[in-house]
């Protein structure tokens, strides 16, 4: 506890108040006093005295004024916990320079810049880095994805069951995760969207959260966000897997240790869904140790559309949606898809974290065809060198039976190394090689028509990002 100001001002109390009762002791002009007149010079001697020290008092607690504010900030700021990185995702620090604004009890406002340079040495036509998710231009300076995240979480602790997030993303990631054609049936409404859905932790038991709208799909490992992967490029499973999904999923904790999933969507990568059927995701998250992870989910969907969408139709019998004609396709495929996806991530050390994916996707056209398989893996290592230097590796497997993938039956690897600078709070540059390759020629050179069974790249990529959002995006 401070105490120097607030004890002076009791003293100087105290002796004000014994001051006064002396003064209104004496007597008034022109009344009778029966002692010595020595006696009122003493009195009068000691008053002087007494005021003196009021003085020293006063101008004490002055001088205390200016200095107590500096020692008592410097005794309450909070010194830093130093936190040890999330298994799967390099550590991340805040900085209360660098918070974004918070706005309405709590909203987080927040932003990110992605960007590169990639080369791949086969010079391939058009540029093009095949089996990429976000690295995927050679040879040029590239907008990789520009975010503005916006967050209000649910805070059933203090009374607050009910939350909100949006994520907004442009950039070329939006053609791989959200713009594309193949599965939106209308893509341009929704391409910015990259996330938007509220929260209800529903008062049951420990609490049952419940989400509603468009969330990105936690199937595989990796993530969106760069600065909370280990490597700068996606692995071919985060490519391969899905991205988002739209409709409601549910999560509860049975304890410390173990939570429960379940999620109904219209499917994958399907804001509007192109079919009647409903997916669905029945997941189990397992953390028997601090440290330790893992995640085990199985998926059933049916990925086949039954309507297809007519922008350039002018015929006039169409039905439209907003103005878009669109016809049923007829007897429509209704084979079911089926992904078992498990990860598991151990933080070995402060400076280790280890990672391994294992995935088995099973998909039929009609439910009576022959099924394609896709099968496979990878793993993941970080180090932290310094506080400010990094150094991570991935290698990857997958088996491609039926091209559900690749177009195409082959059995692809890859292996990446990835060497991280930190700049500053909110600023990292990531230098990576990367080298692909297949059982059979597959990936693009200078000529039309010749192809490789390799493909070997070299990366700069830079982020920025800022903003009130603790931890991973």
């Amino acid at each position: 506890m401070f105490s120097g100001p607030r004890s002076s001002s009791k003293r100087f109390g105290c002796a004000l108040f014994l001051s006064l009762t002396i003064w209104w002791g004496l007597p008034t002009a022109g009344a009778a006093y029966d002692g010595p007149e020595d006696a009122i010079q003493n009195k009068i001697d000691k008053l002087q005295s007494q005021l003196d020290e009021l003085r020293q008092e006063l101008a004490a607690i002055r001088n205390s004024k200016t200095v107590a504010p500096a020692a008592v900030a410097a005794a309450a700021a909070p010194t830093p916990a130093v936190a040890s990185p999330p298994p799967a995702a390099p550590e991340q620090s805040s900085s209360a320079s660098r918070s974004g604004a918070s706005l309405l009890g709590g909203t987080t406002v927040n932003f990110l810049f992605d960007g590169y340079y990639a080369f791949n040495f086969n010079n391939p036509i058009g540029r093009v880095n095949l089996l990429r998710a976000y690295d995927v231009s050679s040879n040029a300076f590239s907008l990789n994805q520009a975010d503005a995240v916006f967050e209000n979480a649910a805070d059933p602790a203090h009374g607050k069951r009910f939350g909100l997030r949006l994520d907004l993303q442009y950039g070329q990631a939006t053609a791989t995760l959200q713009g594309n054609a193949g599965n939106e049936p209308r893509p341009d409404v929704y391409r910015a969207i990259f996330q938007a859905y509220g929260t209800y932790v529903i008062p049951i038991g420990a609490g049952l959260t419940a989400d509603f709208g468009k969330w990105a799909s936690s199937l595989g490992i990796e993530g969106n966000y760069t600065k909370d992967q280990m490597n700068y490029s996606r692995s071919y499973w985060f490519n391969f897997l899905p991205f988002y999904h739209m409709g409601a999923r549910l999560n509860y904790k049975l304890n410390d240790a173990v939570a429960l999933n379940y999620w109904i969507t219209n499917g994958t990568q399907q804001t509007e869904p192109f079919n009647g059927f409903k997916d669905q995701l029945f997941g189990l998250n397992i953390q028997p140790h601090k440290n330790v992870a893992w995640t085990v989910n199985y998926y059933l969907g049916q990925e086949h559309p039954d309507v297809q969408f007519l922008p350039s139709s002018t015929a006039s019998n169409l039905p439209t949606e907003q103005g878009l004609p669109f016809e049923p396709i007829p007897n429509a495929p209704n084979g079911k898809l089926h992904i078992f996806d498990s990860y598991l991530t151990w933080q070995v050390s402060p400076k280790l974290a280890l990672a391994l994916e294992g995935d088995y996707v099973i998909e039929r056209l009609l439910t009576t065809s022959a099924p394609s398989h896709t099968s496979g893996g990878a793993g993941y290592a970080r180090y932290q060198l310094t506080p400010k230097f990094a150094i991570a590796a991935r290698t990857e497997y997958l088996s491609d039976r039926g091209g559900l993938f690749t177009g195409t039956t082959q059995a692809i690897k890859e292996n990446t190394l990835t060497l991280e600078q930190k700049i500053a709070d909110g600023f990292i540059l990531r230098v990576e090689w990367r080298r692909d390759a297949s059982n059979h020629p597959y990936f693009l050179t200078d000529t039309l028509g010749t192809l490789k069974k390799e493909q070997n790249t070299a990366a700069l990529g830079m982020i920025w990002w800022f903003g009130g959002k603790e931890g991973a995006w």
